[in-house]
């Protein structure tokens, strides 16, 4: 094999492996809509079960995201696969929604210790004419992954039998085939000093990229509620206001937005990145608008196709983003500046849902949507006049490329 073709399979086989872990991430929606039912545990706990990964993802980002910077991308890498193995684990033998919670945790900590380091192994990995390409493939890798992983367990849920135990051992299978890949793969980063001072808790951002990395947290915030909204609280939204119950429907929910956002990533990687935000902001805006109308009126279409105009925002937005800052910042900031990036997502991704799930039986299911859609509709606003703003301000070197 020559070197452009294993440089070519190491950068897909990498950015496979990253959308792995989200396809088993998105993988408990279903399932735990399943087990809501057959152990009786509420609203709250539902939210909690799901969004508890993002607490253990955003613990290994503050701890460990800079790690890779320092020794190297693959061991970090491994480190991660094997975390992810062991959750698996626990999800196949879990026999109550306490031993779910511990597979998540788990399982969002795998992913946080991957995230920040297979995000700069696939920019390091991706060959010269796929360069431009790497920030999308990231984004469309997360994405995707969530939507499919919701999608396939909702299959397995409606049609098979011990739908959780066939689902993780499929994905225990292609884990291990993934860890023996990376185990091949040629190292993409530098070892330098610097390894245990790293692990204590921190965010750092490069000076080069912290202006547009501030100026796009509203649109992270917006976006990264999308999709928390419909693999969080839909299940419940579906089976306590529409009536609608069983595995497909709730996956296909969940799958929606994702999926658009992973093909919209592609579609806006051809654009200029601050036209992705400025317009992917809207489309959040305009997205959950139509979730909000659909649940006021018992109009379940609605609902889907604000998944699909917040998803194609989602997509937009993430993918931008990343194709912004990305070219300013140096290779040993990679994985420290990817770690916050995704702490802001994950934030995002995570708390918003436990609050919703923990005022729900309060305020009602309907106020709460209200309330969450609101705050998506006005993050994705601002997040479209903050761009409009900083393309406007932007110095004419620059603008070219970032506008």
């Amino acid at each position: 094999m020559n070197t452009t073709s294993s440089a070519r399979s190491a950068f897909i086989g990498l950015a496979a492996t990253f959308a792995l872990f989200f396809v088993a991430a998105g993988a408990p929606t279903p399932l735990l809509a399943l087990q809501q039912q057959q152990w009786g545990f509420g609203p709250g706990t539902l939210t909690f079960a799901f969004s508890v990964y993002a607490l253990g993802l955003l613990g290994a980002l503050l701890i460990g995201g800079s790690l890779s910077d320092h020794i190297g991308r693959r061991p970090v890498l491994l480190a991660a696969l094997y975390g992810e193995l062991l959750s698996i684990a626990v999800f196949v033998f879990a026999s109550s929604i306490t031993w779910v919670i511990v597979a998540r945790a788990i399982q969002g900590f795998a992913t946080g210790v991957a995230t920040s380091a297979f995000s700069a192994a696939i920019v390091e990995a991706a060959p010269a004419r796929l360069k431009v390409l790497a920030g999308g493939l990231a984004a469309a890798s997360v994405a995707g992954g969530l939507g499919i992983g919701a999608l396939l367990t909702g299959a397995a849920v409606e049609w098979l039998d011990n739908a959780n135990t066939i689902v993780f051992v499929a994905l225990g299978i292609a884990f291990a085939a993934s860890t023996a890949f990376v185990h091949f793969t040629p190292e993409t980063g530098a070892s330098r000093p610097g390894a245990w001072a790293s692990l204590a808790p921190r965010l750092s951002l490069p000076s080069a990229v912290r202006s547009d990395f501030i100026g796009a947290v509203p649109g992270l915030v917006g976006a990264w509620m999308t999709p928390a909204f419909f693999l969080g609280l839909a299940p419940t939204i579906l089976r306590l206001h529409f009536d609608l119950s069983g595995g497909l429907v709730s996956g296909f929910t969940a799958f929606l937005g994702p999926f658009v956002a992973a093909v919209a990533g592609f579609w806006f990687a051809k654009r200029a990145p601050r036209w992705g935000t400025r317009v992917g902001g809207m489309l959040v805006a305009v997205g959950m608008a139509l979730v909000l109308v659909g649940v006021l009126t018992h109009v379940v279409l609605l609902v889907w196709l604000g998944a699909v105009v917040g998803g194609f925002g989602f997509g937009g937005t993430f993918g931008g983003t990343i194709r912004l800052i990305a070219p300013a910042i140096q290779p040993h900031e990679r994985a420290a500046t990817f770690a916050s990036l995704y702490t802001v997502a994950y934030l995002a991704f995570g708390v918003p849902v436990i609050a919703a799930g923990q005022l729900a039986p309060h305020l009602g299911l309907v106020t709460t949507v209200e309330i969450y859609t609101a705050t998506v509709i006005v993050l994705g606003v601002a997040a479209a006049l903050v761009q409009a703003v900083k393309a406007n301000t932007t110095s004419p070197v620059n603008a070219a490329q970032a506008n």
